[in-house]
């Protein structure tokens, strides 16, 4: 399965959710379902290649840039 294929699938996916993609998730969100903790959750949202978002002291990002991530992730 190409790329495009995947982000296609992802993006329909989100389109049949109750879930809106271009919502902010928390740190404590990411945590929880990266089965980490916090403090570990914190290091991932510092890397380069994590797609953050810092509004003032809270860091955010989108769900479907999150999303994204992850599946990049899992290759």
């Amino acid at each position: 399965m190409n790329e495009n294929t995947k982000k296609e699938l992802i993006l329909q996916a989100l389109e049949n959710s109750e879930y809106d993609p271009f919502s902010n998730i928390t740190v404590k969100e990411v945590a929880k379902d990266l089965k980490m903790g916090e403090n570990l959750a914190n290091e991932v949202f510092k890397r380069e290649d994590f797609p953050s978002v810092n509004i003032g002291k809270t860091k955010t990002v989108t769900l479907l840039a999150y999303i994204f991530w992850k599946m990049e992730k899992r290759n």
